[in-house]
């Protein structure tokens, strides 16, 4: 401490300035976070026990086919260790533009809004290795520094499993939020996202509902559905749990061809079934719109 500070009052508070400055500034990041929040309509957080059921797949075409259905829609990724919404918009070679404190997110189409760590990455593969802290500090960003504007939805793809990311992302968004919990119909998915369901529970954030992705197998060539992986762990899972079962999305080869390619499904195949029984999903959120009108 300098000699000059000796005698200030504000020393027993950490030094002259300091932590005033640290505290005006912290302030002024809950003030932009409130009212960002205040703008968005509805929240919804998609989450899965596991990695590989293809929640972000299904957190992407659930915030096209909003935007597709004329809402105002934000897509929040904030998968840090994994985040793949980039691609599957074929936003991959997208970066963001900063303009004071705001932070404008990348456009796909006339009305939906996409930000993702992926953005800020020089090549889209680096890892990322950041402890706890500093993972929580950049959600609060994206959430309270982005340009987000007046939305009816956003939707926030988190990270699989019930730790520090899904905790922080629902903690900003509720109350308000709701969750879509993503399965696949495998034992080890059921057994993880029963987890996920008393999640959501415990820290009150009501479940919007349940997919069971993978449910089948869409033929390529005669167009039938093969249950390849099983079929009805989902559904009896949502009985199990009281909550309301949506879907069960069968895998169809062209949309593991349109993550790859970054091409987005719901909007180039809206006929094909894995589209048509992602319909529902699509109804659920927007029954939350109705029901708030």
């Amino acid at each position: 401490m300098s000699e000059a500070c000796s005698g200030c009052s504000s020393t027993a508070q950490g030094g002259c300035g300091g932590s005033g400055a640290q505290d005006l500034e912290a302030m002024a990041a809950q003030k932009r976070l409130k009212d960002n929040l205040a703008r968005i309509r509805h929240r919804i957080v998609v989450m899965s026990g596991k990695g590989g059921v293809g929640k972000s797949t299904v957190a992407a075409n659930l915030a096209a086919g909003l935007a597709l259905a004329g809402k105002r829609v934000g897509l929040l990724d904030v998968d840090v260790h994994g985040p793949s919404i980039p691609r599957l918009l074929c936003l991959d070679q997208s970066k963001v533009d900063v303009e004071g404190d705001l932070i404008k997110p990348v456009m796909w189409g006339d009305n939906l809004k996409v930000m993702s760590l992926g953005f800020f990455l020089p090549n889209g593969q680096q890892a990322v290795i950041w402890r706890g802290p500093v993972k929580i500090g950049f959600i609060q960003q994206l959430v309270g520094d982005v340009e987000w504007g007046d939305l009816d939805y956003l939707i926030v793809d988190c990270p699989p499993g019930t730790g520090d990311e899904p905790l922080s992302a629902v903690q900003l968004l509720n109350p308000g939020a709701h969750a879509l919990v993503v399965t696949t119909p495998q034992a080890v998915a059921i057994d993880d996202v029963r987890r996920s369901l008393g999640f959501c529970a415990e820290i009150g954030i009501p479940v919007l509902g349940l997919v069971e992705n993978m449910s089948g197998i869409v033929c390529s060539q005669c167009g039938n559905i093969e249950e390849l992986f099983g079929k009805g762990g989902g559904e009896a899972l949502a009985k199990e749990m009281a909550v309301p079962f949506l879907a069960a999305l069968p895998l169809d080869p062209q949309v593991v061809r349109s993550g790859d390619e970054g091409w987005v499904y719901i909007k180039h195949h809206p006929e094909r079934p894995t589209a048509l029984a992602l319909r529902p999903v699509i109804d659920a959120a927007l029954g939350l719109d109705a029901a708030k009108a």
